[in-house]
């Protein structure tokens, strides 16, 4: 057990150079078996997430028409098997919660014997030390593939008694139930401030003045001007923004990079700096949001319109003023569709949208907006500091208790 006098013994291993000394390591090979199982083509896709780790499909995208596939050769995955996914150089590998079958591409492995505690190894494959073994593995790997079975086979990991594993999950569970319980006051207080950043903008874009006019959306923007074709070359790299990378309040979550030829086939509107984007799928959501990059290789997805500002509106007051209450209810009324709501480009660019006729006056709002919503802005950046350091705080505890740095009080 772990105490206070614990006593410790060296490895030859870079990634965990100390472990508690009645701790063993062992090759996963000694403790994990390879399942490559095919031919159950009619059980549900599943999908690998960092986030979610392994999930039905239908968890983490939209439903859409699957292309014609041979899910005959789809590998079987059973519920609490382990995942090796493209991208468990960044992190970690992935534990199954469903039964289902998963692409070819992927490595599939299971507990030799029912003697250790799955979730002591779902924490140390996402710990900080062992993707960076991962890493390791990852020379001579083409971007886009993962290590093999039989390379992650000859990894060595620390291997504590089964009621030590127990313990330890144990404790890692009450911990993190107290950090995600922070963190989500954390993120409701947030996102009232900017429901209140929100109302500020748009009480100022909305407005009876006899000096403002009303104009389609059309005679201020251009709509989807550049798109990649076909011929682009298979290794050029892009980076895309999904529908489900941005929120309602305009923020950009996650920029997802891709060679094209990889990319999913929706990848394919060209956005510059200055442009703003506007979902016209599931348009309940409000994705909204200025692209204030200058990167040559932003591509949104054919989901969003791309509106491109003429001389007669500054793009900084075109993406306040989309998000008017009047504005978005025009958008959802019409939409078509229950399930996925979308609206195509063209009705889209007809709606009318209120603006001031002179860019000095729309410049006015923006500087106005800016000026009354700074506050609320330093407030949101220091709740989103105080998120990411505990999740930095989550990360180290984890990697701590899997080596048994941690000292925790074990009941025996």
């Amino acid at each position: 057990m772990i105490a206070t006098a614990l006593l410790y013994k060296e490895t030859e291993f870079n990634w965990m150079p100390v472990i508690p000394e009645h701790w063993e390591t062992k090759r996963a090979k000694a403790i994990f078996q390879e399942r490559s199982i095919k031919g159950f083509p009619d059980d549900p896709l599943l999908a690998a997430s960092q986030k979610q780790g392994v999930v039905l499909k239908e968890m983490l995208e939209q439903r859409s028409m699957e292309a014609v596939q041979n899910f005959e050769s789809f590998k079987l995955v059973e519920k609490d098997d382990f995942v090796i996914s493209l991208r468990s150089f960044e992190g970690g590998i992935e534990l199954a919660y469903y039964r289902g079958i998963i692409s070819p591409v992927y490595s599939i492995f299971y507990f030799r014997e029912n003697k250790h505690n799955r979730d002591f190894f779902k924490y140390l494959y996402k710990s900080r030390m062992f993707i960076q073994e991962l890493n390791v593995y990852k020379k001579g790997i083409r971007d886009g593939q993962s290590i093999s079975y039989s390379e992650f086979a000859n990894i060595y990991l620390p291997v504590p008694p089964k009621e030590e594993q127990d313990e330890i999950v144990q404790y890692l569970k009450a911990q993190e139930e107290k950090i995600n319980l922070f963190i989500q006051k954390k993120q409701r207080f947030i996102e009232l401030l900017k429901e209140q950043r929100l109302s500020i903008v748009n009480n100022y874009v909305t407005s009876e003045n006899k000096n403002w006019i009303w104009l389609r959306l059309k005679d201020i923007v251009t709509v989807n001007d550049e798109a990649l074709t076909e011929k682009t070359e298979d290794d050029f790299l892009i980076r895309y923004i999904d529908i489900g990378n941005v929120n309602s309040y305009g923020d950009i979550a996650e920029i997802q990079e891709y060679e094209f030829k990889d990319a999913p086939s929706r990848a394919r509107r060209i956005v510059r700096k200055g442009d703003v984007i506007i979902s016209t799928v599931r348009t309940y959501l409000k994705a909204i949001t200025l692209i204030e990059s200058d990167e040559d290789n932003l591509i949104a997805s054919t989901g969003f319109a791309v509106l491109r500002p003429k001389e007669n509106v500054l793009s900084e007051y075109l993406n306040f003023a989309l998000r008017a209450e009047y504005f978005i209810s025009s958008v959802i009324q019409n939409s078509y569709g229950v399930s996925y709501p979308a609206i195509n480009s063209s009705t889209l660019s007809s709606l009318k949208i209120v603006i001031p006729k002179s860019t000095s006056e729309q410049q006015e709002i923006i500087n106005k907006i800016k000026s009354e919503t700074a506050t609320i802005d330093t407030a949101i950046a220091k709740a989103e500091r105080e998120i990411e350091l505990i999740r930095e705080y989550k990360e180290a505890m984890i990697a701590e208790a899997v080596m048994g740095k941690r000292k925790i009080n074990f009941a025996h």
